[in-house]
């Protein structure tokens, strides 16, 4: 994994030594974000209840321009991005009973903030090359690029901070209630929407590959990534464009939301958090909130966490404004060492 990181570094890098023409645009970008994992309660492939906010800062035009072409097919762009994913398992979908929910009893859940450098090699669709962009107006792009991505993925597990007592119950109903089913004076409860709750921090899952293991295993924050892109622009002056883009960002890891192996036994938590049975049971909760996905035993009953040969994935669907800057014939280049 280090060398991975170091290798999509230095890729990230070329931008900041390759020589800059006389432009530099500058776009931002909001939108939404749809996330494809292991988590889902829709039957198909796209769980639309999963969509979350997306932001981006794009520089664009790094590489060199020797023919002084006006407009070039082959362009380089920096991005700076946040995008949230997340999923809720428990949460209720309008229209369906709760026994029509898949992964309800299952009850995964999380949040990831995944903030974003990656470097795009852009490729313009465009009639001709010697004509200003901004009098043929439209035009199409492609981009294939790498990125590093940090994020941990929590959850909203606790109302308060971790511990027994402030645990949310599922029940057959689809409610959340403070205490567990089949009590009395159980009360109806909402989540408080605080994800105090670092899964990464936690055993929740078999080791990497399904083996057994007695330790909590440190999942890296950091990730790589590989984004694929197309979009139209119009450009409503010589400086100012607006565009529509839509990106899949494909990872190499299924750790996103920490859902891929199957769930650690009770055996493996025990060994995990020895003579503290309390953090045995907080333990044993993170890794199956609802307490219907587990007998705590990899036996037949044991509903499997998630599949390891899918690696989590992401598209943002988004509307941006750019602005060119002129930069000075004196200057060499934007970057100064």
């Amino acid at each position: 994994m280090t060398r991975t990181l170091l290798f999509g570094i230095a890729l990230l890098s070329i931008p900041l030594v390759a020589p800059a023409q006389r432009n530099l645009e500058v776009g931002i970008s909001g939108g939404v974000t749809q996330f494809y994992g292991d988590l889902g309660n829709i039957d198909g492939p796209v769980q639309w209840n999963s969509t979350r906010p997306g932001f981006a800062i794009t520089f664009r035009d790094f590489l060199n321009n020797k023919k002084r072409y006006v407009t070039r097919a082959l362009s380089m762009e920096t991005r700076l991005s946040w995008h949230r994913i997340g999923y809720d398992e428990r949460q209720m979908i309008a229209g369906k009973d709760v026994s029509e929910l898949r992964n309800y009893k299952r009850g995964l859940s999380f949040r990831n903030d995944l903030v974003g450098l990656s470097t795009h090699l852009v490729l313009n669709a465009y009639r001709e090359p010697y004509q200003p962009l901004f009098q043929q107006r439209f035009f199409a792009y492609f981009y294939v690029g790498i990125g590093v991505f940090y994020g941990r993925p929590k959850a909203d597990l606790f109302r308060g901070e971790p511990g027994l007592d402030n645990m949310y119950y599922s029940w057959d109903d689809g409610t959340l209630r403070d205490k567990p089913r089949g009590e009395e004076d159980a009360q109806v409860v909402e989540l408080d929407g605080d994800y105090e709750t670092d899964l990464y921090s936690y055993m929740t899952q078999a080791a990497p590959g399904g083996g057994e293991r007695t330790t909590q295993v440190n999942y890296s924050p950091w990730h790589i990534g590989v984004p694929l892109g197309a979009g139209i622009r119009y450009m409503v002056t010589k400086k100012v464009s607006l565009g529509v883009e839509f990106a899949y960002y494909s990872f190499f890891t299924d750790q996103l939301d920490n859902v891929s192996e199957r769930y650690a036994t009770y055996d493996e938590i025990a060994q995990a958090y020895p003579d503290d049975p309390d953090a045995q049971q907080i333990a044993r909760y993170v890794s199956d909130p609802t307490g219907w996905g587990t007998d705590g035993t990899p036996s037949l009953y044991t509903s499997r966490r998630g599949n390891p040969g899918l690696v989590d994935a992401y598209s943002y669907l988004s509307f941006e404004v750019s602005y060119k800057f002129k930069r000075r014939p004196s200057r060499r280049s934007y970057v100064s060492l």
